[in-house]
């Protein structure tokens, strides 16, 4: 497992197409916990969030590691099996990122386990950072309010670095820190033309395009040093005063909650966001593949250092115009861009696949749906939204108060992406999920029930 974390050689293990048929063979019949363990562990660090669905066997992963857990946290020794609890701890952040794992939380609600493993095992924090991504999590967080004070206090108090920043980084997801933040007209203005949002494993290289970038007269913003204090103030400044967001995609952006956060805020302020492919042979999925969508991007595995930087520069010229509010990067025809098969993701990709059960459908396939009906305001207003979320909404505005649902959208549309909510845009997202309702079993009326308070 450190090997497969520390080397970023997923693309290999997810080259040998029967390698998740041995490992489930093996977790299912060894009779030792820990090869259990490491099987699900390489499953969940090598797998696509599609893969895992594919293979059905989140809910297993799920349950197998919720079963443990319990069974450790209950045990005077902090053990099963004789397994330490931190094992299964750190087995289990490994797979909290996925959707469908998040997903499985909701409906187990084991949320409040893990919050009163926190005060032992510092690493349920990096757990619940993570978790809080998801809009079902962030409200049950949020009903917390012994733990909503506990993690204000110790976002103030830790004098680890590390805590500091994951602590806050939670709290900014649970909007605690930034639901009120306003975009200044001295903001606006943008202070840095660019800002370079990467993991620091790519430091180096991305010194490089630094360099390159301001040699060339553009402002840029980036942080070598790696900020102290609250960084996610910081960063939202970053974002807030900056025009253009470069996302250096890797393994190792993709895994880090602070890569997402600082990409997920950049997406809801609208910046024009120019995604570069960092590492070889990985190909971007999950929350970074429906973020970036259907932009282009630039491969510097695949080309020399200045034949990239040639591209890219075509890139931010093409787009670096005053007052154009778009987020899609535009391709002009000269330029040497890699081709759609191969370098191109797009919402329209195959392999998102649709349940006709709108209630099953996970916060990135919300996005493409959205994103596919060229309901582009409300696929940002509604980025932390999964399908049950979704239905929620359309049953609102169609059995709601329609003056108050139009005025509690607008407060909403305001304060998250600060644009007016668009009637139009209402409109045809409500006559398309009618048409949901009325072409596929979506079973909007007959399972909302369930679901409906």
């Amino acid at each position: 497992m450190n090997i497969i974390e520390l080397q970023n050689i997923n693309w290999f293990f997810r080259s040998i197409t029967q390698l998740p048929d041995i490992l489930l063979t093996l977790a299912e019949t060894s009779k030792y916990y820990r090869i259990y363990l490491c099987a699900y562990g390489i499953l969940g660090e090598v797998l696509t969030d599609e893969h895992l669905k594919a293979l059905k066997i989140t809910d297993n992963i799920r349950d197998f590691f919720f079963t443990m857990l319990e069974a450790a946290w209950y045990d005077p020794s902090k053990e099963y099996k004789n397994i330490p609890i931190t094992y299964f701890l750190r087995g289990f952040l490994r797979v909290s990122k996925n959707d469908f794992i998040q997903e499985g939380i909701v409906k187990s609600n084991k949320i409040s386990l893990f919050i009163e493993m926190s005060d032992q095992y510092p690493v349920v924090y990096d757990i619940l950072w993570a978790l809080s991504f998801n809009h079902d999590i962030q409200q049950q967080l949020r009903s917390n309010s012994p733990f909503m004070s506990k993690l204000s206090h110790l976002a103030q108090q830790f004098d680890n670095e590390q805590m500091r920043k994951t602590t806050h980084g939670i709290l900014w997801n649970l909007e605690i820190n930034h639901q009120d933040r306003s975009i200044s007209q001295n903001i606006n203005q943008n202070t840095f033309d660019i800002m370079i949002s990467y993991s620091h494993k790519e430091k180096v290289l991305c010194k490089q395009l630094y360099d390159e970038l301001t040699k060339s007269g553009y402002r840029v913003w980036i942080d070598f040093d790696q900020m102290h204090g609250n960084v996610m103030d910081a960063m939202a400044q970053a974002i807030d005063r900056s025009e253009i967001i470069i996302i250096c995609m890797s393994e190792q952006y993709q895994r880090s909650n602070f890569c997402r956060a600082e990409a997920h805020y950049a997406f809801q302020r609208q910046r024009r966001i120019v995604p570069v492919l960092m590492q070889k042979h990985y190909k971007p999925d999950g929350w970074l593949l429906f973020l970036i969508g259907q932009l282009l991007y630039v491969d510097f595995t695949k080309y020399e250092f200045v034949r990239a930087m040639e591209m890219l520069s075509k890139e931010l010229k093409a787009i670096h115009i005053p007052d154009m509010k778009i987020t899609l990067v535009e391709r002009e025809i000269d330029i040497d861009i890699i081709p759609p098969n191969s370098a191109i993701f797009s919402l329209n990709s195959p392999s998102q696949t649709f349940s006709d059960n709108i209630l099953q459908w996970s916060q990135a396939q919300v996005h493409q749906w959205l994103f596919q009906h060229k309901l582009i305001q409300l696929s940002q207003l509604l980025i932390d939204c999964n399908g049950r979320s979704l239905v929620h909404l359309y049953k609102y505005i169609e059995q709601g108060q329609t003056s108050l649902i139009l005025s509690l959208l607008q407060e909403d549309s305001l304060r998250r992406i600060n644009q007016s909510i668009s009637l139009i845009e209402l409109s045809r997202f409500h006559s398309l999920m009618y048409e949901q309702q009325a072409t596929k079993s979506t079973e909007i009326n007959t399972n909302i029930e369930e679901t409906y308070f």
